[in-house]
């Protein structure tokens, strides 16, 4: 009988497990999410999934045995209850394949109003106030000396979230 179960691929290998199992006709879902963070001291969007390194698959065991799947390149092992592999509803896989969110960043990422601390340069160990972002590599921090704000631009790989 066909249903969905949840597969453990290694790490880094989820496209060539999903590309493997589709060639042996197995349907696959990843659940992508776009979102957006600091990749190399760049603020830029991005899409990975959802639940890394888990995939969903749609076979029979009567007619492809859960022995071939688990020997595909890329795949770990099942998710399992026990002895047997987990299946998982078909209405949690209908949700997950219409299901689209939008504005999710990455909790590292900050935002105006943030606290952030410092941990390069000059300023190292000085905690500021994330204001805005100024062009690409750089932010904008609300630094307190002396009683006194100060506007300061600071490179993204040289201060974090707090």
């Amino acid at each position: 009988m066909q249903a969905w179960y949840l597969l453990y691929c290694k790490r880094g290998q989820l496209q060539r497990a999903q590309e493997h199992l589709q060639r042996q006709s197995v349907n696959c879902l990843t659940p992508m999410i776009t979102l957006e963070k600091i990749v190399r001291g760049k603020r830029t969007t991005v899409e990975e999934p959802l639940f890394p390194n888990y995939l969903f698959v749609e076979f029979d065991p009567e007619v492809i045995h859960t022995t071939t799947i688990n020997a595909t390149r890329g795949v770990s092992h099942f998710v399992r209850f026990g002895t047997s592999p987990a299946t998982v509803p078909a209405t949690v896989i209908e949700q997950l394949a219409t299901w689209h969110p939008e504005d999710i960043t990455d909790p590292d990422t900050p935002y105006a109003g943030d606290n952030v601390v410092i941990t390069e340069g000059a300023f190292e160990g000085i905690q500021a106030i994330f204001t805005e972002p100024d062009g690409e590599a750089r932010s904008m921090l609300l630094l307190n000396f002396l009683n006194k704000q100060v506007l300061q631009s600071v490179k993204n790989t040289d201060f974090r979230k707090v």
